[in-house]
């Protein structure tokens, strides 16, 4: 039955369903999980990373972008679908500083990216299948997740999104991000609960309040993983030693 309604993405089935839109959320439930933290004065954007063919380059499958100095976004579903809207973001972020002089709002370009994957599902054959976690940097800390949704404090898209989002909500706490290094952690944390591989098949990017993009290099991570798995172990050992007394 589905075959008959799934043609275009204005065609309602008899039970009001849109199976083009719901092709595009499972493509993003399917994709690389990515996850998105706002600490004080810090967002984090963690992403899982995919192994690559020795002779590719790895700068090529890249799932954090940044669109303009203070912004930059992670995505999960279709990357061909993603990197329209990323080039088409990013021409919207330059035009916009030529025109009024001034950076992009999170408001603006958020409303822009959203309204053009509005436009082409309903006026086109095919949907923008990228959903994207943003993050800008100006006087405040903003993490946005276009799926819709409203501003957040952490956030998770793609795969295992749920079990992300179940980890943040029970270890999401101010203690769990009183410093910048704190929120790093807690993103590598909510990571490893679905990555397996540990520090090798992660991506992280920082900004800082009026600092621009950093994206953080292997040997980093796998510093930061080392010192998690420590914390973990002390921890255990701590348990062990509290039931034999």
């Amino acid at each position: 039955m589905a075959a008959r309604y799934d043609r275009a993405i204005t065609v309602f089935s008899p039970d009001g369903h849109l199976f083009q839109v719901e092709y595009a959320q499972e493509a993003v439930k399917k994709g690389s999980t990515a996850v998105g933290i706002r600490g004080k004065d810090i967002v984090v954007l963690g992403v899982e990373k995919k192994s690559v063919a020795k002779l590719q380059e790895e700068r090529t499958v890249r799932k954090i972008c940044a669109l303009d100095d203070h912004v930059c976004m992670a995505f999960a579903g279709l990357t061909a679908d993603a990197r329209i809207v990323i080039n088409r973001a990013r021409v919207e972020c330059q035009s916009h500083r030529l025109t009024v002089e001034d950076p992009v709002t999170v408001e603006y370009i958020t409303r822009h990216i959203a309204t053009l994957k509005q436009k082409n599902g309903c006026s086109t054959f095919y949907w923008m299948c990228g959903s994207v976690i943003l993050t800008i940097f100006t006087n405040s800390v903003f993490l946005g997740l276009i799926s819709p949704s409203t501003l957040t404090q952490a956030n998770a898209i793609g795969r295992s999104a749920k079990t992300v989002r179940e980890f943040l909500e029970k270890n999401y706490t101010d203690e769990a991000i009183a410093t910048d290094n704190d929120a790093i952690k807690l993103a590598i944390k909510a990571l490893l609960e679905v990555v397996q591989s540990g520090g090798k098949n992660i991506e992280l990017a920082v900004i800082r309040r009026n600092q621009p993009l950093k994206l953080l290099e292997s040997k980093e991570i796998e510093t930061l993983v080392a010192e998690i798995e420590k914390e973990k172990e002390e921890e255990a050992e701590k348990k062990k030693q509290k039931k034999s007394t």
